[in-house]
């Protein structure tokens, strides 16, 4: 009987203790005790988890008895975190209240596939840069975007002058022309505007980059062979922010910046403003600048208008102006003489004007019109050589998202108009203009939990022209992508489409010579190319205290008709097409580790295979290292202190001259120390000295006629900055 008894006790223990509870809780807006939809409610330690209802509802099933811990989470809110004794003898919805958030959102909202999804449910795969990464890199180089995009797996920022810096992005190893540009979604960095491009936005204003890699012809039309990076700027709260930067560092650069918003029910702003100053700096004592003698300032303000809950209205303008002089530094600070006269001057001018005007025709369906005009004007003078031209382009997009029960569809079309005038010249003179008119749709069906399918298809119709022949071309741009999730832990993604490049004769390569002696376009026909991309991801926790998160990802890109440039007899440059393809594959490891929120560890391994078949000899695409590795470890206290050391590794390059280069380490420090509203920041990259000059002097011949090496490296060697910053 006393065996009975205990086994009886035994069984109602067992019972007790797993026990299954329900738990209902409404989640509401603590500023407009409005009821918020699609918010995550999660059982800590458990794979249980709901999402609100439209009515901000939501049920929890199967909670085990006993303290258990809610994590309660939605875009652009606060989370939160509440225990609860199990069982509940709830007879209503338990009430929470979030706040907004003000920095960084724990569910990244993507807007470069123009479906505003989570990054966890678009079957396309974006790659993001959130705006913690971004207020880090910022402190490395408050200047511009370089510093974020070379530092990211995938990305090679590539210097095209020995004397003034000039950069361009490169993706999958391709050519800066094939990766389009974007602030905002607006296209304003093509042809010849992509000239010091990258140097020219600055971080400050920016909540997060998004990067697509691989074909993006069918959602941005042309130039979006190899990827697509979208610099998206912050949006104004009611909360005022207000963001100060000053920054100095040992290489002679300065830079003053400030960035604020706010908003109200009807009306809200955001003004941008920064001032960089470069001393000229000779690292190597061969009397050349490394970093040129720059003054640069822009300045940027948004109007945004909420005539009613439904409808918003951005106004913005954008104006950067820039001196940059690079060469002999005799000449940069005291002129030219008997003995000195080489340097390379670059004055811009770039302003860009947007107007975005966004309407909610019903819960979740939106027309959205967008509009831009872009002015780009940049002279470059070297010794007995001018180059001055402009660049107009305008830019109108307008498109309707329909949101059904599973299913989201975009149709809309665009119009660009793109025209290139170089002035003060007779002979070579490359004027062209571009016209297109396009039409796209795109379909994102929520199969199930598991599957997620996105296809588009766009038709481009372009013209064409110069004094020398016209040209119409019709494209059309298929692409599909897919998301299948395994579990709560494995995921993949798949995606391909096709693209194109109008031609142009503003590349890496002319930009090295300063377009001297390069013949305008002469039937020349556009790129064509076909891609993908595929990866497989994985995410888990172990206990409370580690994160990891792995991703692999495969690519694939084939460029046909490509352009090459060819040198005549007479010295002159031209472009032609050739029949022979440029291919690039290859593939990206991404590994994260986090320890107890405070222990950051990021890897990052890019392989890539990039040939050019009409290359004579050796067809490796210039000036791209076949391996290249990543490596950050941080430590961060937040609200309080942060550390970081970093380091990367580049593998062996082939020159344009057939020589191959030294593969080379560099690596970099950063610590930030913030007194509440103020912080304090020092940084010192590269400080191994890594530089080009260590191998080979860069600079050959005389002071008079000098010529110089291909860029495969750095040229300035280390670099220390300190500075403050002040949040508001």
């Amino acid at each position: 009987m006393r065996k009975i008894i205990l086994l009886f006790c035994t069984v109602l223990c067992i019972t007790a203790a797993y026990a299954q509870n329900s738990f209902k809780i409404i989640v509401k807006n603590k500023d407009t005790k409005g009821t918020l939809s699609d918010a995550t409610i999660l059982l800590k330690n458990t794979t249980i988890v709901a999402k609100t209802s439209a009515d901000g509802i939501a049920v929890l099933n199967n909670i085990p008895n006993g303290k258990q811990t809610l994590i309660i989470r939605n875009v652009g809110f606060q989370e939160q975190q509440l225990a609860l004794l199990f069982p509940n003898n709830q007879d209503q919805p338990l009430e929470i209240l979030m706040e907004e958030a003000d920095e960084e959102l724990e569910e990244v909202i993507v807007s470069s596939t123009r479906t505003s999804r989570t990054i966890q449910n678009t079957p396309t795969r974006v790659e993001t840069i959130e705006l913690e990464e971004i207020d880090e890199k910022s402190n490395m180089r408050p200047a511009n975007v370089s510093m974020i995009l070379h530092e990211s797996t995938g990305i090679a920022v590539q210097q095209t002058s020995a004397t003034s810096a000039n950069a361009s992005i490169r993706i999958q190893g391709l050519d800066g022309r094939y990766t389009q540009l974007l602030k905002d979604g607006y296209a304003s960095f093509g042809n010849f505007a992509s000239g010091l491009s990258i140097l020219e936005i600055p971080p400050l204003d920016l909540a997060q980059v998004e990067i697509i890699k691989g074909p993006s012809s069918t959602l941005f039309g042309a130039g979006a062979i190899a990827g697509v990076v979208n610099f998206i700027s912050r949006s104004p709260r009611e909360k005022a922010d207000l963001n100060f930067i000053l920054n100095q560092s040992n290489v002679g650069q300065t830079n003053i910046g400030a960035f604020t918003m706010q908003r109200s029910k009807k009306i809200g702003y955001s003004l941008l403003a920064l001032s960089n100053f470069q001393k000229a700096y000779d690292v190597d004592r061969d009397d050349f600048t490394e970093l040129p003698k720059t003054s640069d300032f822009t300045i940027h303000p948004k109007l945004f208008i909420y005539p009613s809950d439904k409808t918003t209205i951005v106004i913005g303008n954008a104006f950067t102006k820039s001196e940059r002089t690079g060469g002999d530094i005799f000449v940069v600070n005291d002129g030219v003489d008997a003995n000195h006269r080489y340097f390379e001057a670059n004055n811009t001018i770039r302003n860009t004007t947007t107007l975005d005007f966004s309407y909610q025709t019903a819960e979740k369906d939106l027309l959205k019109v967008k509009t831009s005009f872009n002015y780009f004007k940049r002279g470059i003078a070297i010794p007995d050589y001018n180059f001055n031209g402009v660049n107009y382009n305008s830019y109108t997009d307008i498109s309707y998202l329909r949101t059904l029960k599973d299913q989201s569809l975009i149709f809309g079309g665009n119009v660009v108009y793109d025209k290139f005038n170089e002035q003060d010249q007779t002979l070579f003179k490359k004027d062209f203009t571009t016209r297109t008119a396009g039409v796209y749709a795109q379909h994102t069906w929520d199969i199930s939990d598991k599957f997620k399918l996105e296809s588009g298809l766009r038709a481009d119709f372009v013209n064409y022209f110069n004094a020398n022949y016209s040209e119409d071309e019709n494209f059309i741009l298929p692409r599909v992508s897919a998301l299948y999730k395994f579990d709560d832990h494995w995921s993949s993604r798949i995606g391909g489409g096709l693209g194109y490049k109008t031609p142009t004769l503003f590349t890496e390569q002319t930009e090295t010579f300063q377009y001297q002696n390069l013949q305008a376009l002469n039937n020349v026909k556009a790129e064509r190319s076909y891609g993908g991309t595929a990866d497989v991801n994985y995410r888990t926790s172990i206990g409370d205290d580690w994160l990891i998160s792995f991703n692999q990802m495969f690519f694939y890109t084939r460029i046909n008709n490509s352009t090459i440039l060819l040198q005549q007899a007479n010295g002159s440059f031209f472009f032609d097409n050739t029949k022979a393809p440029v291919t690039s594959l290859g593939f990206e490891t991404n590994a994260k580790i986090i320890f107890h929120e405070y222990f950051k560890l990021f890897a990052g391994y890019t392989f890539t295979d990039a040939k050019a078949d009409y290359l004579p000899v050796i067809q490796n695409i210039r000036l791209l290292p076949k391996n290249k590795l990543n490596l950050a470890l941080l430590y961060e206290k937040e609200g309080n202190f942060k550390m970081g050391l970093e380091g990367y590794f580049t593998d062996k390059q082939y020159l344009y001259n057939n020589q191959q280069t030294n593969a080379f380490w560099e690596f970099g420090f950063m610590a930030e120390k913030i007194f509440g509203k103020f912080s304090i920041f020092i940084n010192a990259e590269n400080f191994t000295d890594t530089r080009q000059s260590r191998y080979k002097s860069v600079v050959n011949g005389s002071h008079l006629n000098p010529t110089f090496d291909d860029i495969w490296t750095h040229t300035e060697g280390r670099t220390f900055n300190c500075g403050i910053k002040f949040k508001l």
